[in-house]
């Protein structure tokens, strides 16, 4: 009886194989049709643009090139750059840990509406962003009488550029925690509390950890979207050369004076920026999907 019983569990789970495989297996012929189209779509869209970035940009030669990333206002551009960046990502860092933390652990009153607001940035254009700022802190703003009585400048100058940048990547962190968070649930955090942990012991040894993965992922699309953001950088920087221009309105300016190639030598930073982004993406990933070592 329970050799029949054994035979035909094999035979229904061997049907079903068959079964799911012959529902899925598609002609060999539509398999390529998908890789072709996939990697064609692929090489139009990214490859080829990108090529052509570095083609026009070394074209004119390696000393016109150095010459277009190493004159002055290149360098302002950079600087700013870098400076927004390292404003930018600490202070989305530090809110992300805490949004997220607050919203994964905690109900309250607004929290549907926290949700919203931080995913705010996704849906509002940056441009409008932009411009948000400029009716808050520009001279006919809200608090424009009161920056001018006290001689602060927000508007066209460096902290517009990081208040809006720092707007614009503010979901980055916080969409990549939340999920790992709630998954986790707090049971091992309530655990290291019981056993005598603090705050900040319990965090550093119990959740960071835990979230390291998703925290460096959150970390470097904030960085990469920092580094490129155009449109309401644009807006409240009055494009100021030498002062308020980051790499992306320098090449913008370069592009409409007529300076191709220098403008295809400074894309070319943010194109390679962007590969060593996307290096960096799929390191994580496969670290992250590897098993902790036990020791």
């Amino acid at each position: 009886m329970n050799t029949s019983t054994i035979t035909l569990d094999t035979v229904v789970q061997t049907s079903a194989a068959e079964r799911h495989q012959a529902v899925t297996r598609e002609p060999v012929w539509v398999k390529w049709l998908l890789i072709v189209l996939g990697l064609g779509w692929f090489a139009a869209l990214l490859l080829l643009p990108l090529a052509t970035v570095f083609i026009q940009a070394l074209s004119p030669g390696l000393v016109f090139f150095w010459h277009a990333i190493s004159e002055p206002d290149a360098l302002s551009a950079l600087g700013l750059t870098a400076l927004v960046t390292l404003c930018s990502v600490p202070l989305n860092l530090l809110f992300g840990l805490a949004a997220a933390w607050a919203i994964a652990r905690f109900r309250f009153p607004g929290r549907q509406l926290l949700i919203t607001i931080i995913d705010l940035p996704f849906s509002v254009s940056p441009v409008i962003a932009g411009l948000m700022f400029v009716l808050m802190f520009g001279s006919r703003g809200w608090f424009g009488d009161w920056l001018s009585e006290h001689d602060i400048k927000i508007i066209f100058a460096t902290p517009g550029i990081i208040l809006a940048t720092t707007f614009i990547t503010v979901p980055f962190v916080v969409r990549e925690l939340l999920p790992q968070m709630e998954a986790r649930g707090p049971e091992e955090e309530e655990a290291a509390i019981m056993l005598g942990a603090s705050g900040l012991q319990m965090f550093w040894r119990v959740t960071l950890p835990g979230i390291r993965w998703s925290l460096m992922y959150g970390v470097l699309l904030c960085t990469a979207r920092a580094v490129g953001e155009f449109g309401a950088v644009s807006v409240v920087s009055g494009h100021i050369r030498g002062q308020t221009n980051t790499l992306p309105l320098h090449i913008e300016i370069l592009y409409n004076e007529y300076q191709t190639g220098a403008a295809f030598a400074v894309a070319s930073l943010l194109a390679l920026f962007g590969i060593f982004t996307l290096l960096g993406e799929t390191l994580l990933a496969r670290l992250r999907g590897q098993p902790t070592k036990s020791h």
